[in-house]
């Protein structure tokens, strides 16, 4: 992994004004990894957009750390069930075909 997909925890708080606590009790729950290079702090640049909707979760609607993962997992869960009755209803289209 480069250093190129990786930003570095510190900038994400100052751009987003959050404490750094917060992202480390995303870490502490399993929703993001940190990853740690010579002392410093990093998040892979592709969890941007989850943590940038968990910092609005937390911060703008007043969703603590559980509730944050509480709706993680269901919204994963609806992903899951979405593929599957997307899959489902392409084995259908074959049977309506005939």
């Amino acid at each position: 992994m480069t250093n190129s997909n990786l930003i570095l925890i510190e900038q994400i708080c100052r751009h987003y004004e959050v404490e750094p606590d917060f992202i480390v009790s995303l870490n502490s729950y399993g929703l993001i990894e940190i990853i740690e290079l010579e002392q410093n702090k990093y998040l892979k640049l592709q969890e941007m957009t989850m943590i940038e909707k968990m910092i609005r979760m937390h911060y703008d609607l007043q969703i603590n750390i559980e509730g944050i993962d509480d709706i993680s997992h269901l919204l994963n869960k609806i992903e899951n069930l979405q593929f599957e009755l997307q899959s489902v209803q392409n084995r259908l289209r074959i049977y309506d075909a005939e």
